[in-house]
Parts: C-alpha cells; sequence; structure tokens
C-alpha cells in the first residue's frame, strides 16, 4: 500500500487546511477583486460547483460510498457524467475552490496551496483508491483508467 498516510486525511479537510495556509501567505487581507480576477473567480466557482454537485449525485443515485477513506467499499463504478473526462471530479471541484481562493488572494505564493493539495491527493489519496478500485473492480476499471486521465 502506500503507507500509514493512505486514504487518512479527508480531502474536504485537506483543501480546508491547504486554504487557510494559502491565507497564512497572504501579507495582507486583499481588497475585493475587480475585473477579470472576478470573473476567473466566478468561473472557477462555477467550475468547482458543477463538478462536485455532479459528481456527488452521481454517487447518490448509484447508492455507492462516498467516503474517500475507504475506496474498498464501492458497490459500483460511476464512469459516466464529469467522470467520462476526469477520474477524480471531486478533487478537481475542490482544487477549483483552492484556485478561486488564490486568485481572489491575488499572491503568487497562494498558489502554493492547490499545488500542494494535488501532490497530496496524487500520492496519498488517489493512488491508494485506485489501488483499491482495481482490486474490487478488475479489468473494467484498468479500462477506465486507459480511457480516462486522472486529472483532466
Amino acid at each position: 500500500m502506500m503507507g500509514w498516510l493512505a486514504c487518512k486525511l479527508p480531502p474536504p479537510l485537506l483543501a480546508l487546511l491547504c486554504g487557510w495556509g494559502m491565507a497564512q501567505l497572504a501579507p495582507a487581507w486583499p481588497q475585493w477583486p475587480t475585473g477579470l480576477r472576478t470573473v476567473l473567480i466566478l468561473v472557477l466557482l462555477l467550475a468547482a460547483v458543477l463538478l462536485e454537485g455532479d459528481a456527488v449525485w452521481a454517487f447518490v443515485q448509484r447508492r455507492t460510498t462516498i467516503s474517500p477513506l475507504q475506496p474498498q467499499r464501492s458497490s459500483v463504478l460511476v464512469v459516466d457524467g464529469f467522470y467520462r473526462f476526469s477520474r477524480n471530479p471531486m478533487y478537481l471541484g475542490m482544487l477549483c475552490l483552492l484556485l478561486a481562493w488564490a486568485v481572489w488572494l491575488g499572491q503568487w505564493l497562494a498558489l502554493a496551496g492547490p499545488l500542494v493539495f494535488v501532490l497530496w491527493l496524487n500520492r496519498f489519496q488517489i493512488a491508494p483508491e485506485e489501488q483499491a478500485l482495481l482490486a474490487r473492480f478488475g479489468s473494467r476499471y484498468a479500462a477506465y483508467c486507459r480511457r480516462v486521465r486522472r486529472w483532466l
């Protein structure tokens, strides 16, 4: 497996911690953004809501676990909706939220938060999830992984 950190930190909590860290890196609380920054923030927020909402709804409809801490308990392989384009649309939605936060903070250093988020998830969340799903769904999951990228 991936060590004792595998699937231990819930990704929403990780996103909150990264967001908090990003705020700590900002030297001062920024003014409300205007112009292009506002448009970018709104686009990222809309993407986050659509990605998260569609992905969660797909899991709820199929009555499978949404818990990222126990991927082996998945009862159905979800491959439609945004899952046709990304194997991790929920995490992609959280990344969009962190990117929107970074744009709002207006500090280049704030981009460390999304970077840490992606690196942590790839190593300690997604890789163990993929192992568990491969064990659970076998060749169907392997074929899905060949068709669909991990993030985008």
